[in-house]
């Protein structure tokens, strides 16, 4: 099962990280941290399909939900994540509502989308349950299963989140704060009115269009705050400045 959904469906957040240091086994630790998910960057980082799968292994291993960054909008860089086993993609700098029915194209079996189909490790190699009981059950499994999740973080994609969110397929929107706040004009001020404003447009277009809403954080106390006002879902932190800053602390403690 996702774990984000089985939280949404009890009216709980979910939280995760990033995980950008390449490391299956760094991703197999993240399970015993009591986060739900765990967000595999291949966007701004160097991440080759092989450590992509082997972090998703390891992910499903440890009890976390496996989700993929991808970097670009094409069939083979979708399938590729999506057959490995991703339990969901995100997808940056979306500007247009084309580029998201493109996606919707590319990641969702039919009758909502027409994804290739191959049996392969999401389905069990053919041999799971839902894929024992043919391509229509298994098809709706991935379809309502497996997050579709295009990323705001450019004016564009905020002049047309009502339309984005409202489109079948879309299981909901990231939000991605630094670059959307320097899109606005606004660079890094969270708490600018500008900020504040596209935030409440967006949760309001998740809501209309009963669609995920999610948001990068950078600690646990804006994620916190970002919680209380509604957000389904946390990413906080990434694995990589996380290792530095626990390092830093264990040194200035020993050195103080």
């Amino acid at each position: 099962m996702n774990r984000i959904l089985e939280k949404y469906a009890k009216g709980e957040p979910s939280i995760g990280t990033f995980a950008q240091l390449n490391s299956a086994q760094a991703v197999e630790c993240l399970g015993q941290t009591g986060l739900d998910y765990v967000l595999i960057d291949t966007e701004h980082c160097m991440a080759y399909p092989g450590v992509v799968a082997a972090s998703i292994m390891a992910a499903d291993a440890a009890g976390l939900t496996p989700l993929v960054r991808i970097n670009e909008i094409t069939r083979s860089v979708v399938l590729q994540s999506l057959d490995y086993g991703a339990k969901g993609l995100i997808i940056p700098a979306i500007k247009t509502v084309e580029e998201v029915q493109k996606l919707v194209e590319y990641a969702k079996f039919q009758p909502v989308g027409n994804r290739g189909f191959c049996p392969t490790r999401d389905g069990g190699w053919g041999y799971d349950l839902e894929s024992q009981q043919g391509t229509e059950v298994y098809f709706a499994r991935c379809n309502r299963e497996t997050l579709l999740l295009p990323q705001c973080e450019t004016a564009e994609c905020l002049e047309h989140i009502e339309e984005i969110t409202a489109i079948k397929g879309v299981d909901g929107i990231f939000v991605g704060p630094f670059d959307l706040s320097i899109a606005l004009g606004c660079p890094m001020a969270f708490e600018s009115e500008a900020m504040k404003e596209a935030l409440t447009r967006i949760l309001d277009a998740c809501r209309k269009n009963g669609k995920l809403s999610f948001i990068f954080c950078g600690s646990a106390e804006d994620a916190k705050k970002r919680a209380a006002e509604g957000f389904d879902s946390i990413t906080m932190g990434l694995d990589a400045l996380t290792l530095i800053n626990a390092y830093r602390a264990m040194v200035d403690t020993f050195r103080a």
